[in-house]
């Protein structure tokens, strides 16, 4: 294939790929910048939010990751957290497993970048016949990327002027780490609405209130999660046969 159809190809891919990221990239941009206020907030340069961005690409993961940073590192914990908060991504990528084999070294970012979002996008396009497939997962992959460094890296900036510029300007953004506990409630209201039966909701909120009730509200979390992920993992092939995980 010549350099001309080559590029092409490509062009014609990028085309395709970006405006089924444009509601991405307002969610992205959003949450980003609200993430780079709260590390600048609590005293990091933006290179931090802008390097997290960059190399972890995880939402929920950064959030925690720069709450934690202001403690004492506990790598064992810190572990089981990042297995517990992104252990979706196994079953993103299993989904996955069919239609990225054949990527090339493409395969090796698609991985990295897998995302819900990406997800969602990547697992129902459907493309016309003359579109190169790879390169159009590949550039819904690196928008959506694009977008989440981009929003943590001015929102770090926008964050460290404000901070420095107006004294006493962090109790203005007081309650915008909120955003994270938004984040996951939208992430809920899509699979209420995306399942026919709630058995997941289900599993999620009995295994939550039971690990409240024997461990205490201070120390439930990481029970819970450990129990959420036991449960669907031991019962996948029942939810998926009754239509619990669609």
């Amino acid at each position: 294939m010549s350099e001309l159809s080559t590029r092409g190809k490509r062009l014609e891919a990028l085309r395709i790929a970006f405006p089924h990221t444009i509601p991405i990239m307002a969610g992205y941009l959003f949450l980003g910048f609200a993430h780079g206020i709260l590390m600048a907030q609590d005293g990091f340069s933006f290179l931090w939010p802008m390097g997290m961005a960059v190399t972890i690409f995880g939402g929920s993961m950064e959030y925690y990751a720069a709450e934690e940073l202001l403690h004492v590192f506990a790598p064992l914990s810190m572990l089981m957290m990042v297995f517990i908060i992104q252990s979706r991504h196994l079953f993103y990528g299993i989904a996955m497993l069919e239609k990225y084999k054949s990527m090339g070294n493409k395969r090796f970012y698609l991985i990295f970048g897998l995302t819900d979002e990406t997800f969602s996008v990547n697992s129902s396009l459907e493309l016309p016949l003359t579109a190169d497939r790879g390169w159009v997962y590949f550039f819904v992959t690196l928008l959506d990327h694009c977008y989440w460094v981009t929003g943590c890296t001015v929102g770090g900036l926008f964050g460290t002027v404000l901070m420095n510029a107006i004294p006493g300007m962090d109790q203005y953004t007081t309650g915008l780490d909120f955003v994270m506990t938004a984040l996951f409630a939208v992430i809920l209201l899509e699979q209420l609405l995306k399942e026919k039966k709630h058995y997941t909701a289900l599993i999620g909120a009995g295994a939550s209130l039971g690990c409240l009730i024997v461990f205490g509200a201070s120390t439930f979390m990481v029970p819970a999660m450990i129990c959420i992920l036991l449960l669907l993992t031991v019962f996948r092939g029942p939810l998926e046969k009754a239509g619990g995980l669609e």
